[in-house]
């Protein structure tokens, strides 16, 4: 199915023209981690056992254990844990906790940089293979509506790395902050672009991504103008 831009999307994409440059931008992360508990931390290298049980038999339990990877059912052991005063447990699941939401948000992160690296580049490939398939998938370039569906969203972006522009471009992005659930991770960003003829145009930035087979796609791109 071929796709048509409006004139005001191409527009849009071609000339990016609200603010002047205002010196070398910043790229401030903020890591959304799990909240403290210090009455576990204090616990974790207690002596306390749960009655009837040896400090032998206690620790092959929990080293026997499968790996969960599933951070609700990570949250709700935790929770169990504390409820039971099993505290060296619940240090164990909190531990996990941090670590796999921390690698959850530098794997998205990184799915992010590849995504504007692949729009930086017109490098339309590579904008392709960061998508997630299916028709759930949608964008929305600035100035335009939604575009729902894998193979129209490419095409969005075939119009937009084929305008009359000269590649690479530059994007700057501030205000960056992620946030992982499970097998669902968001970025927010504030774009600043430097287009043709050294106007710069700012944008405030969605992107959602999934994770399938254990690889982060994106699954949704919302970007709007920002004016000054």
């Amino acid at each position: 199915m071929a796709l048509r831009l409006s004139p005001l999307v191409i527009q849009t994409h071609r000339s990016l023209f609200f603010s002047r440059p205002t010196g070398s931008p910043t790229f401030p992360v903020s890591r959304q981690l799990l909240p403290s508990n210090n009455s576990i931390l204090r616990c974790r290298n207690s002596s306390w056992m749960p009655p009837n049980v040896k400090r032998g038999e206690a620790r092959e339990k929990h080293n026997t254990e499968e790996p969960i990877f599933d951070e609700q059912i990570l949250q709700r052991e935790l929770e169990k844990a504390v409820h039971n005063e099993d505290y060296t447990r619940a240090a164990k699941l909190r531990d996990d906790l941090r670590v796999l939401h921390e690698d959850g948000v530098a794997s998205v992160l990184s799915a992010n940089a590849r995504f504007y690296d692949a729009f930086r580049s017109g490098d339309l490939a590579a904008m392709q293979s960061i998508w997630s398939r299916g028709d759930h998938v949608y964008v929305v370039h600035p100035g335009a509506g939604r575009i729902s569906g894998h193979e129209l969203v490419v095409d969005s972006w075939e119009i937009v790395c084929c305008a009359d522009r000269e590649f690479p471009i530059t994007i700057d992005l501030n205000n960056v902050e992620a946030r992982v659930s499970g097998g669902l991770g968001y970025v927010t960003c504030l774009e600043v672009v430097k287009a043709g003829g050294g106007r710069w145009g700012k944008q405030v930035a969605t992107n959602v991504f999934e994770r399938v087979d254990g690889r982060w796609s994106m699954c949704a791109h919302h970007a709007s103008h920002v004016e000054e």
